[in-house]
Formats: C-alpha cells, sequence, structure tokens
C-alpha cells in the first residue's frame, strides 16, 4: 500500500457502497442505502467510518477537459541526475506545484517518474515542459508522448 498504509478490512456491503458512490459521488445517503440494501443509518455509520479510516479520501467534480480547453494529453518520462532519498523528496515536493501536472508516478523502469500532463494545446505543453518541468529538481533528461485519443480513463 502508498505510503505503509495498512489494508482495511471491507466486507460486500462496503464494496457496494464504494461502487455507487464511484459512480455517484452526489447520491443522497437514503438513495446510497436503498441501493446497497440497508437501512439509512447503518449506512450512514458505515460512509463515516469509510472516510475516518481513509478508504474514502474525498468527494470531487468530474469534469470534462475538453469542455475547459485542456484537451491536449501527453506523457513525459523523466530520468533524475540523483535518486537518493533527498533528491526524491525535493522532486516530489516541487512536481506537486506544476497545476498542468495531472499524475505523477515513480517507476521501476529505465526512467525514474512518468508524468501525466494537460495542457491545452502543443504549445501550451511545450512551455510547461521547457519552463517548469524540465526545471524541476535533478531533472537529467525527458521524453514525451503525445495522446492522440483517451480510449478509457478510470
Amino acid at each position: 500500500m502508498e505510503n505503509g498504509a495498512s489494508a482495511v478490512e471491507l466486507d460486500s456491503f462496503d464494496r457496494k457502497i464504494l461502487a455507487v458512490l464511484a459512480h455517484d459521488g452526489r447520491i443522497t445517503v437514503t438513495d446510497l442505502a436503498r441501493q446497497v440494501g440497508l437501512s439509512k443509518t447503518p449506512c450512514q455509520v458505515r460512509l463515516k467510518r469509510l472516510v475516518e479510516t481513509g478508504v474514502i479520501t474525498g468527494f470531487r467534480a468530474v469534469t470534462d477537459p475538453a469542455k475547459l480547453g485542456l484537451d491536449h494529453v501527453a506523457f513525459t518520462e523523466i530520468k533524475l541526475s540523483d535518486t537518493r532519498e533527498k533528491a526524491l523528496e525535493e522532486f516530489n515536493a516541487a512536481v506537486r506545484r506544476i497545476p498542468e501536472v495531472e499524475e505523477c508516478h515513480m517507476m521501476a523502469s529505465s526512467f525514474d517518474y512518468l508524468l501525466k500532463v494537460r495542457t491545452a494545446d502543443i504549445r501550451r505543453y511545450r512551455i510547461a515542459l521547457g519552463e517548469k518541468i524540465s526545471n524541476l529538481p535533478h531533472v537529467a533528461s525527458t521524453s514525451t508522448f503525445v495522446a492522440m485519443e483517451t480510449v478509457k480513463d478510470r
């Protein structure tokens, strides 16, 4: 598990609750309870426990990037010049501050990180790469792959 987190014991009702919420995070507790086969109070208690134990980490709006003018997606491989723990921490902290970076994953590969970068167009991606990503701490090199179409997202 990430960051040393331990797994939380989930039963079939918990998993049903999570499945319904993954599809519709704005559902009322009453409707959620009905869909998973519980009464309202036990469903509410389970939902609260899922939040408190960190199984559910938040609720957010899922937006359509194209309608926001952000339908250019590039994946950027990052090789670092230093992979000692302090260097990794510095890189991690700095990459979190770049709004164009939608995802950042440390990789077990021939490169160190894979970024999903979302911008309006290739010109704006080039600016983000040149002015922000390439200037992150310890970046030795980058390699870019532009997505032509998103077939599945989540």
